[in-house]
């Protein structure tokens, strides 16, 4: 679905899009009598619009209160943006008119090309990419979207009714999303009294895609942080490219991407004619480019308007302060199940904690100030500067259980001076089902103080703060190389040599190039071969059949393990070899690799394989026969070094075991990340020839690791 074209072009910066989303002079082709009609209800939208407005109807004087010119070319001057209301079958050529009259930016409403998934409508689709790339720096929107809406300038090209009746709220949040429904479900925030910069929808994004919307609002002062919710990109490289240059101007970008599974990803290929790609390539690209990451639509402006207020923590700690034993108990909950420490109360904080709360309170963090505390100003506040003061805390989090008509309003101001003067934001959880009660708009449009709608959301975007801090002083340096310099050139030679899907043997001969430990082994085409085999190696031994057509040994029962005499070995062969017979259709077979037993350990599974987005990815985990069940493994773009490896391995559930949970010994951690790191130059210096790398299981044990199964599928090039 993504032509290469598009995915070889350069991220737009806002130079390329001013035209576009800041326009001073708009066109509408497509306005009708008809008020409900979509080019009707973007001239309507532009009401509030300070630039000027052009309807465009030969067939009428006026329309709705506005002058109609006949065509584009009567118009007095040139339009920097033209939203472009017209049926699929009209719209081509009005881009190429737009394109031969030099407008700036052009916006599509029509929908039914590549969404559709049908050849002659992607056709569609690409010439009007075509246009853009061959016009003078015309940049298209959509088709298939519902426009933008630039709330610093009113220039609202979009068909949502009641759009020019919402309250104008600004706010320092920009909204980029592929989806043009989810992107203005945050737009009504503005119902509410909460602003935002910029609304900005892609759709199919022939042209501009919502890489290039996120640049353009990297650039914008108006924005200080920006929601990006799409599907599926165009190019990985642009949005590694995007991650670049937000890190660069040090501006946050929080993301929800949608269709992570089989179902979904379908689905999305049908909404936009986008491919949701790897979920685990996804994440692995917004970890490389710092990007804050979602799990739910409903956390994505929350997070947002948090990180446009927050600034740097100062501390790790978060310090509560509840009028409810029952809410701080929660705090504590979710403080624990997202890892945010709760230190306790420094000497100065705690002298002060200990004058204000009563006896059947409590003074512990999280703290129980009880209502007492909360009906005396002073002594809440005096509370709330002790913690705010205190050295260990980095924000201030204070449930709100209840709101009051004029207690809680007035309170707002003040919270938010304490924020203002300790450089520490303060995080208010509004646990009422009042969701609109007195001081919600006033905590959600603070500047300092931000509004969370529940205490696991809360303590997730903290958690994601001080993540997001960590990888800020993580510098931006080459990865030093771990492997070999001349294993390139072997391993080509080897590889140059196989077929498409290679034996264990061949490629932990490959592996092996790469300084990576392997099992040593033997390879017997007879049962009397495979005794003497086993006889040279040492008892006890495994046996395995070797076939280039059977991937999964073990599902297809063609392994055999512990084996300590030769009668064993004799029985496990003949077992071996009636499996095979079984497997359907019949697999070619080499014969029968007899290897030492190694040592138990943990099992590991380290994997690569090059992302159609993304390029080379290497993935770590649990491994063994659970490798499927577990799903515990973590993800990187290639290649990476030890340094890296040893923090992936260290978010593994199963990191536990390496390090010697309930008396085992430990294993070599080092030793282990240095593996993860030459597997992954092994997939980054083979992009093009290997598209799949699975060494599972590695076994890990005190006397070091070793490679007893490895699988390598090359890249069909034919």
């Amino acid at each position: 679905m993504t032509r290469e074209p598009d995915r070889e072009r350069r991220l737009y910066d806002h130079g390329d899009l001013t035209r576009l989303i800041a326009p001073k002079s708009m066109a509408i082709i497509g306005v009708s009598a008809n008020a409900g009609g979509f080019g009707s209800r973007t001239l309507i939208n532009l009401g509030r619009f300070g630039g000027r407005v052009y309807a465009i109807n030969p067939k009428y004087e006026t329309l709705h209160g506005a002058k109609c010119h006949a065509s584009l070319a009567a118009l007095p001057e040139v339009p920097d943006c033209v939203v472009i209301a017209l049926p699929r079958e009209g719209v081509e050529a009005a881009v190429e008119e737009c394109a031969a009259r030099g407008v700036g930016g052009v916006v599509i409403y029509a929908s039914g090309y590549a969404e559709t998934g049908l050849a002659d409508r992607m056709a569609q689709q690409d010439r009007l990419a075509a246009i853009a790339r061959g016009s003078n720096g015309m940049r298209i929107v959509g088709p298939n979207c519902f426009g933008l809406a630039n709330n610093v300038t009113q220039a609202s090209a979009l068909f949502i009714p009641r759009h020019d009746q919402l309250p104008r709220h600004l706010g320092p949040v920009g909204i980029v999303s592929q989806s043009g429904a989810l992107g203005y479900t945050m737009v009504q925030a503005s119902e509410r009294g909460v602003g935002y910069s910029h609304y900005l929808a892609a759709g199919n994004s022939c042209d501009v895609d919502v890489c290039d919307f996120a640049s353009y609002l990297v650039d914008d002062p108006a924005c200080r942080a920006i929601t990006l919710c799409f599907e599926g990109v165009k190019s990985g490289a642009r949005l590694l490219e995007l991650g670049a240059k937000a890190i660069a101007a040090d501006k946050p970008i929080i993301v929800y991407k949608v269709a992570n599974g089989a179902a979904s990803a379908q689905a999305a290929l049908s909404h936009t004619g986008t491919l949701a790609g790897s979920d685990a390539a996804y994440r692995a690209a917004f970890e490389r480019a710092r990007f804050i990451v979602v799990e739910d639509l409903e956390a994505l402006f929350e997070t947002a308007l948090f990180f446009a207020k927050a600034g740097r923590p100062k501390a790790s700690g978060a310090a509560v302060m509840a009028t409810s034993g029952g809410a701080a108990v929660i705090t504590a909950d979710m403080a624990e199940v997202f890892e945010v420490p709760m230190p306790q109360p420094g000497a100065a904080a705690q002298r002060v904690l200990n004058a204000a709360i009563p006896e059947y309170g409590s003074t512990r963090n999280p703290c129980d100030v009880t209502a007492q505390v909360i009906n005396d100003q002073e002594s809440l506040i005096a509370c709330c500067t002790a913690l705010l003061e205190d050295p260990a805390y980095g924000t201030l989090v204070l449930p709100q259980v209840m709101t009051l008509p004029v207690l809680t309003p007035a309170r707002v101001p003040l919270l938010s001076q304490l924020s203002e003067r300790t450089d520490k934001p303060i995080c208010i959880i509004w646990q009422t089902e009042w969701l609109e009660g007195p001081g919600a708009a006033l905590y959600e449009n603070d500047t300092r103080v931000a509004l969370f709608r529940s205490s696991r959301r809360c303590f997730s975007t903290l958690a994601s703060w001080h993540r997001h801090e960590t990888s800020r002083q993580e510098p931006q340096k080459a990865t030093p190389r771990t492997s070999p310099r001349q294993a390139t050139e072997k391993s080509g030679k080897l590889l140059a040599e196989s077929g498409l899907r290679l034996t264990e043997r061949e490629a932990k001969a490959i592996v092996a190039c790469y300084g990576v430990p392997v099992s040593g082994e033997r390879l017997a085409r007879d049962v009397d071969q495979a005794v003497a085999a086993a006889q040279e190696l040492g008892y006890p031994v495994a046996l395995k059949l070797e076939s280039p057509d059977i991937a999964h040994k073990t599902e297809a029962g063609v392994i055999r393990l512990d084996l300590r005499d030769a009668a064993a070995v004799r029985e496990a062969y003949a077992e071996i070899v009636a499996a095979s017979e079984r497997v359907v259709p019949r697999p070619r077979i080499n014969g029968v690799l007899v290897q030492p037993m190694a040592p138990s350990g943990v099992e590991l599974v380290i994997g690569a394989r090059v992302d159609r987005q993304f390029g080379p990815l290497i993935v770590v985990g649990a491994g063994g026969v659970l490798v499927e069940l577990l799903r515990d493994s973590v993800a990187a773009l290639a290649p990476i070094g030890s340094t890296t490896a040893l923090a992936m391995l260290q978010r593994l559930k199963v990191h536990r075991l390496l390090t010697g949970f309930r008396g085992g010994a430990p294993v070599d951690l080092a030793q282990i990340a240095e593996t993860v790191a030459r597997v992954s130059e092994l997939i980054a210096d083979h992009a093009d020839t290997i598209a799949e790398i699975d060494v599972n299981p590695l076994i890990c044990s005190p006397q070091g690791v070793v490679a007893v199964d490895a699988l390598i599928v090359r890249a069909d090039t034919r």
